[in-house]
C-alpha cells in the first residue's frame, strides 16, 4: 500500500489508521499463522521512507508477518525483500500509542546521539507481540536499521 506519512509526533496516519481498522480480524490469524521468523507477531513495516522524514512525504506501509524466503505466500499478499543486516531493537509496553511514540522520540534524541549507530537504508518495523482486545495496551518491539557511523 503506497500511502501519504505524517511526522512520526504528529500521531497516527489516517490513511494507515483506514487501511488497519478495515481488516477483518481473520486476516490478523491468516496472517500470524503465515510468520515464520524474526521479528514476531504482526508487523507494521514503513519502506520507502525519504531520509529526512519530510512531513507528507511518500512512503510503503505493509502490515503483516516476517516470513523465511522458503515460505509460500498466498497470491493475494503483497511482499518486500529486507536484505540482511544490523538492526537496533527497542522494546516498549503500556498505554498504546503512547510507549510506541514516546520509544520513537527517545530513540532519536536519546539513543542515536549517544551511541555510535546511524539509520541505514530499509523498512523500519513495529513488531506487535502482544496487545489488548481494544488496543489500549500493547507490547511492541520497535526495529530500526542501523549502521556504525
Amino acid at each position: 500500500m503506497r500511502d501519504w506519512a505524517a511526522t512520526r509526533g504528529a500521531g497516527i496516519n489516517p490513511h494507515i489508521q483506514r487501511h488497519l481498522t478495515a481488516l477483518p480480524p481473520q486476516e490478523h490469524l491468516r496472517l500470524k499463522a503465515l510468520g515464520d521468523t524474526d521479528p514476531g507477531g504482526l508487523l507494521q513495516v514503513c519502506d520507502d521512507l525519504d531520509p529526512d522524514g519530510t512531513e507528507g512525504s511518500e512512503l510503503t506501509y505493509l502490515h503483516g508477518v516476517a516470513v523465511s524466503r522458503d515460505t509460500p505466500l498466498p497470491d493475494d499478499l503483497d511482499a518486500i525483500e529486507v536484505p540482511a543486516g544490523r538492526w537496533a531493537i527497542f522494546r516498549t509496553a503500556g498505554p498504546h500509542p503512547q510507549a510506541l511514540q514516546d520509544t520513537w522520540a527517545a530513540t532519536a534524541t536519546e539513543w542515536f546521539p549517544s551511541n555510535p549507530w546511524r539509520l541505514r537504508p530499509g523498512p523500519s518495523m513495529v513488531a506487535i507481540l502482544e496487545r489488548a482486545d481494544d488496543f489500549s495496551t500493547a507490547t511492541c518491539e520497535l526495529w530500526l536499521p542501523v549502521e556504525p557511523t
